[in-house]
């Protein structure tokens, strides 16, 4: 593995210490790659993913726009929203997963907050 993304894997657990999700609070997980975006919300009680996105998804590829722009980033949170709506989630703690909160990561924040979910 890369230096950089060993890097990377200790801010994530130095993260994971202070940032625990519960079924009412879920943590909104971002992973991020070169050409795609994964976004999960997991109850970490019951080790249990209540939702995943991802720019590969179906709902996201009918948008033709590219996971790996910050235009990508802004859809897939909007969609993100919509789902976690529906589902019943309206607050999350958002685990950036040892990114900096920059681009495409900042764009989907930015992106879920305006869908009306709440962190």
């Amino acid at each position: 593995m890369e230096e950089k993304e060993l890097k990377r894997l200790r801010r994530h657990k130095r993260i994971r210490k202070k940032v625990f999700g519960t079924p009412e609070r879920p943590r909104l997980v971002v992973h991020r790659s070169h050409k795609n975006l994964i976004a999960q919300a997991v109850d970490d009680i019951h080790q249990r993913v209540i939702l995943g996105v991802s720019t590969l998804s179906k709902n996201f590829l009918a948008h033709s726009l590219k996971g790996g722009s910050i235009k990508g980033a802004e859809k897939l949170g909007e969609v993100f929203a919509e789902k976690a709506k529906e589902k019943g989630i309206t607050k999350v703690v958002f685990d950036r997963g040892g990114y900096l909160y920059h681009g495409r990561v900042k764009a989907f924040a930015e992106a879920v907050r305006k869908g009306g979910i709440a962190f």
